[in-house]
């Protein structure tokens, strides 16, 4: 079942991915050489259950925590661990919230102390890569034409794009019908009305495009063990075009203060 929003549900989407993007602006805040995942963790739970939201993950189809976090070639669901983050390592953590009964869901990529040149553009590629699916879904488009946004851009690049994984819709529910694709076709799939709300998240791989699910039964590392950044935002289809109600603002603010320090 697809559900249209109506504008208040999309008020209230917006509000609990607001709650998000700043609970990732917290962690943006402790990401450096040495933290632990775990303690990133803590954090998060602690900020969402502050702001009267529920950790959206935690007990998800069994899963033990508040964040994803992802280092390096893991791709998503990492489960957080105690060791610690190294100079020179990405990031990936991926936060979900239920607030007034409506979940946000919003990812960001971070890099550890410094990082490689060539990891740097992985992480700017995937990133403009969320800009030109965000940029195909408005009324009228279809869901090939997303997923055929990101895919073209990425394998420009000469970057591998998941396919096992995808974006989805997005309300009463974490993960609601459509899926969303990072790959795909023009003029494909399902039409996109005014009201859908999606989670839109490329995850896009430094080396190719295959990957596996680790031991734990929850984390998903690229083939080759390359570095794989995510980045994701929550949109709604509007007819001129897709509105953002998530927001990275609140952390690229905290990581530029650290950057100016």
């Amino acid at each position: 079942m697809i559900y249209l929003k109506t504008e208040e549900e999309i008020e209230l989407i917006r509000e609990s991915s607001l709650l998000v993007g700043k609970t990732l602006a917290e962690v943006a805040k402790m990401v450096e050489p040495g933290v632990t995942p775990l303690e990133l963790d803590h954090l998060a739970e602690e900020f969402i259950k502050d702001h009267g939201g529920v950790p959206g993950f935690k007990g998800y189809g069994g899963f033990p925590n508040t964040l994803c976090t992802s280092v390096n070639e893991q791709v998503v669901h990492g489960i957080p661990s105690n060791q610690p983050l190294q100079n020179g390592d990405i990031i990936s953590v991926d936060c979900g919230v239920l607030l007034n009964e409506f979940y946000g869901d919003v990812a960001y990529t971070f890099e550890v102390g410094e990082v490689a040149e060539n990891v740097k553009k992985l992480l700017e590629t995937t990133k403009a890569c969320l800009k030109a699916g965000i940029e195909a879904a408005k009324a009228g488009n279809r869901i090939g034409d997303i997923g055929f946004a990101v895919q073209s851009l990425a394998e420009k690049e000469g970057y591998g794009v998941v396919r096992e994984l995808v974006g989805h819709g997005l309300g009463k529910n974490l993960h609601e019908s459509p899926e969303v694709p990072n790959y795909g076709r023009r003029g494909n799939g399902l039409k996109l009305k005014e009201g859908l709300v999606l989670a839109i998240e490329p995850m896009i791989n430094l080396g190719k495009r295959n990957v596996k699910q680790a031991d734990d039964g929850w984390t998903i590392i690229t083939a080759d063990r390359l570095p794989s950044a995510h980045f994701e935002h929550d949109v709604v289809v509007r007819k001129d075009g897709a509105e953002v109600l998530s927001t990275h603002e609140f952390i690229e603010e905290e990581l530029n203060k650290k950057k100016n320090k």
